[in-house]
């Protein structure tokens, strides 16, 4: 590093001198940019140099003015940054300077070759007695090479920037132990030590800051709880590690922290600090190879298939949402169509209620003037006696059928009775056998010729004969009380038409009393109804079961528009689609939105586990395998499934099918956890989310 010391206030008047030099706009600028490097590491500052040297070449006197933008830049980096960062900024815009055979030297400087920093530093500067000096190395430079020494000059002052750090400590806790002379517990800043104590390989510190790079404060745990300290001022004492562990910097992979109970305990921990920093390398340590070369170049080849994995299945949630999006659409013109087409039904029931009612209205005049003759006193007479005879006829017919079958069960009976009473051993002294066969003596002794039923049977015959076979004609009744209708509804024609009206709406008030009190028949209830009104009835029933339907309809797309289908409705995608995997003697699926079922590869029914009924999200802390297939660590989507097939002796089978994200849907993995209630370990992409790519990095961490 070039080590400038001087004091600001005696130099000011050497720096205001040089702000006289350079236009107000280029001071602007830097002012600028200066600031932002504060922030990036340097990188703008340097940029800010090559924009001085364009600025400044427009000028007569290149060497004269290039020296006061420099002057000028060292004064605002002075001010805004201090002293160590200034003079690399002061260096890099002097590198610019540096002849174009002077590349090579970048090259190596890039690589870190000491001897051609110091070769560098000699030849740009020395300072003395608050004066500058301004040594150039060359006259002349192209843009090529500028832009070399630039990228240099910024990859070395950043590297310069980086403060020193003891063993074992990450760069977000190196502000800690930046003073040489002591050292201040991270979390109990009232104990102080002197900094010589620190990777003493003795816990100091209650909190084991004071050890970042030894396993002295191994024992401490993160979760200890604060405690209060023994001394007089009671003060509280932070007893809980404060640093996550031992810091590994792993040069060309990743770094990492590695707990303190793996820090110098003769094993190299590649898999954790694949730079083997965390073993002691000297006497009695461990000397662990550096592997992070190979190991790095593996990670990222693992990642680069990792990220390709991921970018596939984002896209392929990408399309999952878009169909979800389009189904979803779907379902919502469907539901502004059903309701167009129900207020559309509803309108067409009313109108067919009411013509239902006009036609009954007509046709029931028709009927009584067709049907007059059977609607007169006679007619209904006639009816009755008719329908009573049918009825008559049926009962009788059955009654005979059953005497029948009676009689030749009493055959069947006597028959193996007679056979008793030969075969039976009268010696065989049995009170009850020898009743019996006096009491058949008795019953055939009865004199039988009472049981003659020819003579009934012939008359059954008669009586049981249809009414066109008797000559029996209904009709004839009927044709005088028809006559008499006829003349009435011949009166009815002469009427007014108001009045016509008013008599037809009385005869049909009339006509349903008189059906209600039983005095004349209902025709339609005996299948008497015109055609018109039954094609109305037809026709009115037609527009109910539609608009029953769509009502139906209607309310199974509400309720699937309010269903829950996972973040963004995704899985409304994937609704009905089925995966399935081998395990044991079992053929596991899953059918999304819907159920898990267990199949038996040896034939018989299938088992269902369980019906899906919600989404749920539950934390998981898991490994992942190499082939990625995993749930990993943190939280995921769950489907609850319930109310599957009964378990006997137990409850009804149930399975929480969890998800992560993979390039495709799989089932990975199916365990019983306790009594038919099963887990379900699933990969999809459809629970994908973008990363980036620090965030995947971070994550590997």
């Amino acid at each position: 590093m070039i080590a400038y010391e001087y004091e600001r206030k005696q130099c000011a008047h050497t720096y205001l001198y040089r702000f006289t030099q350079i236009s107000n706009q280029s001071i602007a600028v830097l002012l600028i940019l200066l600031w932002l490097a504060h922030w990036l590491d340097l990188i703008l500052a340097a940029f800010g140099g090559l924009f001085l040297l364009l600025v400044c070449s427009t000028r007569k006197s290149r060497n004269q003015q290039f020296g006061h933008a420099v002057s000028k830049v060292f004064v605002i980096s002075d001010l805004i940054l201090g002293d160590h960062e200034s003079n690399w900024i002061f260096w890099c815009l002097m590198s610019l300077w540096q002849e174009e055979q002077e590349t090579q030297k970048v090259s190596n400087l890039a690589r870190g070759d000491g001897e051609q920093v110091n070769e560098l530093k000699n030849c740009v500067l020395c300072h003395n007695n608050q004066t500058l000096c301004f040594i150039f190395c060359g006259k002349t430079v192209n843009m090529k090479t500028a832009a070399a020494w630039i990228i240099a000059a910024a990859s070395i002052a950043s590297a310069a920037s980086e403060p020193s750090r003891p063993r074992g400590v990450g760069p977000e806790f190196a502000k800690f132990y930046k003073d040489a002379e002591s050292f201040t517990c991270i979390s109990n800043p009232s104990i102080k030590i002197p900094f010589s104590q620190v990777n003493d390989d003795y816990c100091d510190c209650p909190d084991g800051s004071d050890e970042p790079g030894t396993s002295a404060c191994s024992y401490l745990s993160p979760l200890s709880p604060s405690t209060r300290s023994d001394t007089t001022n009671k003060d509280q004492i932070n007893v809980t590690q404060v640093l996550p562990g031992f810091y590994c910097k792993n040069k060309g992979h990743q770094p990492s922290y590695v707990p303190y109970t793996s820090v110098n305990d003769g094993f190299c921990d590649y898999d954790l600090c694949c730079d083997g920093s965390e073993e002691w390398a000297g006497v009695g340590g461990v000397k662990c190879q550096n592997k992070c070369d190979e190991t790095g170049k593996e990670w990222r080849k693992k990642n680069e298939s990792r990220q390709r994995a991921l970018n596939n299945a984002n896209k392929k949630r990408k399309e999952y949402t878009n169909e979800a999006q389009r189904l979803r659409k779907e379902v919502e013109d469907r539901i502004n169509t059903l309701h167009t087409q129900l207020k559309a039904s509803e309108i067409h029931v009313t109108d067919m209620e009411k013509e239902l009612a006009e036609v009954e209205r007509r046709e029931k005049g028709k009927v009584v003037k067709s049907q007059g003759a059977k609607q007169g006193k006679m007619g209904v007479l006639v009816g009755l006696a008719k329908q009573r005879t049918e009825e008559l006829r049926g009962h009788l017919v059955r009654v005979r059928q059953e005497r029948d079958t009676s009689k030749d069960r009493v055959k069947e009976l006597e028959a193996i009775l007679s056979t008793f009473k030969e075969e039976y051993n009268p010696n065989f002294n049995d009170e009850g056998v020898k009743r019996a066969v006096r009491a058949w003596e008795d019953y055939a002794a009865r004199d039988k010729s009472g049981d003659d039923t020819s003579a009934h049977d012939r008359d059954l015959n008669e009586i049981t004969k249809t009414d066109a076979d008797n000559g029996l004609d209904w009709e004839s009744y009927l044709q005088t009380e028809g006559e008499d209708v006829e003349v009435l509804y011949e009166i009815e024609n002469y009427l007014p038409k108001p009045l016509r009206d008013w008599v037809d709406q009385k005869l049909r008030d009339l006509r349903i009393m008189l059906i209600e009190n039983g005095i004349l028949a209902d025709l339609s209830a005996e299948g008497g109804e015109s055609s018109a009104v039954n094609d109305a009835k037809n026709r009115l029933k037609s527009a109910q079961d539609a608009v029953n339907s769509q009502r139906k309809d209607l309310e199974s797309h509400n309720e699937d528009l309010n269903k829950e289908y996972g973040p963004d409705g995704v899985f409304r995608a994937l609704k009905g689609q089925c995966i399935s995997v081998d395990s044991g003697e079992y053929t596991y699926e899953l059918c999304f939105m819907e159920h898990t079922t267990q199949k038996s590869k040896k034939g018989g029914s299938n088992t269902r586990m369980g019906n899906f009924v919600r989404f749920d999200k539950i934390t998981v802390d898991e490994e992942v395998s190499a082939d990625g297939k995993g749930l990993g660590s943190g939280e995921r989507i769950a489907m609850r499934h319930e109310n599957g097939q009964h378990c006997w002796n137990g409850p009804n089978r149930s399975t929480t099918v969890i998800l992560a994200c993979a390039e495709q849907n799989e089932i990975w993995k199916v365990f019983e956890e306790e009594k038919c209630v099963y887990r379900m370990e699933v990969g999809s992409p459809a629970v994908c989310e973008a990363l980036k790519k620090a965030e995947i990095v971070k994550d590997e961490l």
